[in-house]
């Protein structure tokens, strides 16, 4: 984990954004253990109530559970309820705006759709 203290956006959702990132890539896997509180706090010389308000969003979300004495652990299916909400976001952040773009360039689906392959075509040259 990093953090831009620098950053306009608050800490606290720097704690939850990062670890809800660890939950997607599976680096924090499904029924295990996270670092606790306490473990972040020192660990990146945060305020432990910072760090506990990030990690209650995950679990006001499900992706986190706590459990008394033994710690925080990634909820089962946790992974998949961040793709699906990613997914929705991409389609209203991205999806509409391509298509409200493509209407006032008089692109049809298939101007799309042939534009799309372009960059998958062009982005596998680059890897």
């Amino acid at each position: 984990m990093q953090f831009d203290f620098q950053s306009p956006e608050p800490i606290f959702l720097q704690v939850s954004n990062q670890i809800e990132d660890a939950i997607f890539t599976g680096a924090f896997k499904e029924g295990t253990q996270i670092p606790s509180t306490t473990e972040i706090s020192k660990t990146f010389q945060i305020n432990p109530a910072t760090v506990l308000k990030g990690m209650n969003i995950l679990v006001n979300n499900n992706l986190l559970e706590k459990q008394r004495g033994r710690g925080t652990f990634v909820t089962y299916g946790a992974q998949q309820r961040v793709i699906n909400e990613r997914r929705e976001h991409f389609y209203h952040d991205y999806i509409l705006n391509l298509i409200n773009e493509s209407k006032k360039l008089h692109l049809s689906k298939d101007d799309i759709l042939e534009l799309i392959k372009r960059g998958y075509d062009n982005g596998k040259n680059r890897n």
